[in-house]
């Protein structure tokens, strides 16, 4: 169970490391979409009760926003 528990956490933590290494690249008007997309999608599944609909439109719509605010 420890093993599981450690070896969860390990994936976990590169996971994140890499998805930030990631987004070094990126614009502000970039870093913002992603932004909005994110925010957008855990909005759409808390307001659908965990739909991959409200997820997915959540997310577009947030990507859009997150776009034109960073402008």
């Amino acid at each position: 169970m420890k093993t599981t528990k450690i070896l969860a956490v390990s994936t976990l933590a590169i996971t994140v490391l890499l998805g930030l290494g990631g987004c070094s690249g990126m614009s502000a008007r970039d870093k913002s979409t992603a932004i909005g997309a994110g925010v957008g999608a855990v909005g759409g599944a808390v307001l659908t009760g965990g739909s991959a609909v409200g997820t997915v439109g959540g997310a577009a719509v947030g990507g859009v926003i997150g776009n034109q605010v960073g402008k």
